[in-house]
């Protein structure tokens, strides 16, 4: 198999429970097209790969989705994680934790939550997000203190909120996140369908770091109080040499679908050529171990130039695939944000033009998919 190299363990499982959710996000990463996959796993399903993985040497386990609380086995799957020695986190926009179900995770042994914020304000929050969910929001932020959880707070960044970066800043510390995780948009799934909206400028992106870094000064120069870590990723397109995307292909990180479909990475389902394997029919040791796709792209005998010749592929092993694919139609090539990639210009004006770009109608995330083709004006 094309790159094959002996794995180490899978130290990352995702479990992306359900695609459903009651937000529609404008830059969601879930697949443009999972209306079609209806079908999940059960929770006996859900539990055996588990079992398997953690055999494997699994250590971590993220409960997402979509959104993991539409789950109504979420306990069972937490209680069953927790025994077998995982350290849990549950990936959540909030909607659906209330005080007895946080209890009942709580009691379960979950050990972590990520919640999710669109903005520092109600209106913006509450647009991008398409639901009124800001106040749930926070009230959820402050459960999850009660409980005594770590919490980190995330915020995907874009041109509409990046002013806001200060204020986002503030609202973490006040509600005693431990991290606030500011993850610039990457554009896949419904966030490459909106590119045209959510790309900022090189000028917007500096400033929203300059005030990160003004706010990590402030902390540090603090003797006591609430420390909160301020985690800023920048978006790969305003890079000049790739991310090591997910630690590399097959390397430390293990996810799988609603539907058992395993992945290498979110977004693996896109990618052309792949044989992508299901926990339904194929053990996980196998999958992870000896498939074509989990394969596909470990190692670098799979690269050609400029990634063949280039020191730093044991770095970045050529970037990310998705991203290749999106940009070039072909997943073999070197990560076009790297400025060694004779496509890198048409990132360089990807950058320049969407600002600027087209006057195109937003499209939310929705499980009618015929809004792709017929989306509706921006509110």
């Amino acid at each position: 198999m094309a790159g094959s190299i002996e794995p180490g363990p899978p130290l990352w499982l995702l479990a992306e429970l359900t695609y459903r959710c009651p937000l529609h996000c404008v830059f969601c990463y879930n697949p443009t097209q999972h209306a079609r996959l209806r079908d999940e796993l059960t929770t006996a399903q859900w539990v055996d790969v588990m079992r398997q993985a953690r055999a494997l040497g699994a250590a971590q386990l993220g409960f997402s989705g979509g959104e993991p609380l539409l789950r109504d086995d979420l306990e069972e799957l937490v209680q069953e994680a927790h025994r077998l020695g995982y350290y849990t986190n549950l990936i959540t926009s909030g909607v659906g934790l209330t005080p007895a179900r946080a209890q009942k995770l709580k009691d379960a042994g979950l050990d972590h939550v990520q919640l999710s914020f669109q903005d520092s304000t109600r209106e913006l929050n509450d647009f991008l997000s398409h639901t009124r969910t800001f106040d749930l929001k926070q009230k959820v932020a402050r459960l999850i203190k009660a409980h005594d959880w770590p919490m980190v707070m995330n915020c995907v960044l874009h041109r509409h909120n990046l002013p806001h970066v200060r204020k986002i800043i503030d609202m973490a510390v006040a509600l005693e996140a431990e991290y606030l995780e500011l993850a610039n948009t990457q554009y896949y799934g419904w966030a490459w369908v909106n590119r045209d909206h959510l790309m900022p400028t090189r000028d917007e992106l500096e400033r929203a770091e300059a005030e990160v870094r003004a706010f990590r000064a402030e902390q540090e120069a603090q003797t006591g109080g609430h420390r909160c870590r301020v985690l800023f990723v920048v978006p790969d397109y305003f890079e000049r040499r790739p991310k090591a995307c997910m630690n590399g292909w097959g390397s430390v990180f293990l996810s799988i679908a609603p539907d058992g479909m395993a992945m290498p990475c979110h977004n693996a389902r896109d990618l052309p050529g792949l044989a992508l394997p299901s926990v339904t029919t194929t053990p996980v040791a196998d999958i992870w171990q000896r498939s074509q796709a989990f394969n596909a792209f470990r190692g670098d005998a799979w690269m050609k130039p400029p990634c063949r010749d280039c020191d730093e592929r044991d770095k970045d092993f050529g970037g990310c695939r998705c991203q290749a694919f999106l940009i070039t139609g072909d997943p073999t090539q070197a990560d076009p944000v790297c400025s060694k990639s004779p496509y890198h210009e048409q990132v360089v004006r990807l950058v320049q033009q969407a600002p600027q770009g087209r006057v195109v109608p937003i499209v939310f995330r929705s499980d009618d998919e015929s809004r792709l083709l017929h989306p509706q004006a921006t509110p």
